[in-house]
């Protein structure tokens, strides 16, 4: 089955025709949610800082970090990508 990757308004339309859509943005909060190997990878990397007290992601506190430096992007996509990849596919 080929992967077409769409945003917007065409792709609604299509998912209204029988496409299957993989709302990656949903994927990336899945495998970031509190207790998960990626947000403990997250926190081991980048520290226990960017992990509020209810135990989720801070993402504000993380994209500070991550936003401004592009090795720590690099390293954050090197964690999270893969996992999404995973994922999507599953």
């Amino acid at each position: 089955m080929p992967l077409i990757a769409l945003t917007g308004g065409i792709a609604c339309r299509l998912e209204a025709h029988g496409a299957v859509v993989v709302d990656a943005d949903q994927i990336v909060r899945d495998v970031q949610a509190p207790g998960t190997p990626v947000l403990a990878e997250i926190a081991a990397a980048f520290g226990d800082d960017v992990i509020d007290a209810s135990g989720a992601l801070d993402r504000a506190a993380l994209g500070s970090r991550v936003f401004s430096d592009p090795d720590a992007l690099a390293r954050l996509n090197s964690i999270v990508h893969p996992a999404v990849r995973r994922e999507s596919q599953r």
